[in-house]
């Protein structure tokens, strides 16, 4: 995927009639806004930083029905000014969306990279962040348990660049290979 017009294309060619939801780049923060009578659900993401509209994204696919009815699916979000204790509450709730992103950005032909989304630690050590984010995308791969839009829009991504390519195949080969 090379660019964000085509990424937004491609979001809303899988979702915007079936999930009445579109992307739209160039917000000054992320941010999901649910259907109302006259529009469809929002989701809007970072100027135009594809792994921004990646990581939002993922939260959408987390998203059930309910929270989808809510802004920001009713989560709180605390400035990236995080004392220790929020940050690891930020990541307990961030440890699956950022597996469902770092699937998407492989099926995309991106690298990913985990977000600890905090300024206020310099020292912060990511790593049992991104080791917990990693066992996720394990889960996900080996009992294939991809929450089904996260499967439907990472098999979209894949089929752009290529298309005789077996999904399940090529997240285990990226997994495999992300490990070394």
């Amino acid at each position: 995927m090379a660019s964000v017009t085509q990424l937004v294309a491609a979001f809303d060619a899988c979702f915007l009639s079936s999930f009445n939801t579109c992307l739209i780049g160039n917000a000054e923060e992320p941010l999901y806004r649910p259907a109302t009578s006259n529009e469809p659900a929002t989701i809007l993401f970072r100027l135009d930083y594809v792994s921004s509209a990646l990581h939002e994204i993922g939260h959408w696919c987390i998203a059930g029905a309910e929270r989808r009815r809510l802004e920001d699916y009713g989560y709180w979000y605390e400035s990236d000014a995080r004392n220790l204790t929020t940050q690891k509450q930020f990541e307990q709730v961030e440890v699956k969306p950022q597996a469902v992103e770092c699937l998407l950005h492989w099926a995309a032909g991106l690298d990913f990279r985990v977000s600890v989304d905090n300024l206020a630690l310099p020292e912060y050590d990511p790593l049992p962040f991104e080791q917990a984010v990693m066992r996720q995308v394990d889960r996900y791969i080996s009992e294939w348990s991809l929450p089904e839009r996260a499967l439907l829009f990472s098999r979209y991504l894949l089929a752009q660049r290529h298309p005789n390519q077996d999904l399940s195949e090529f997240l285990k080969q990226k997994y495999e290979d992300y490990c070394r």
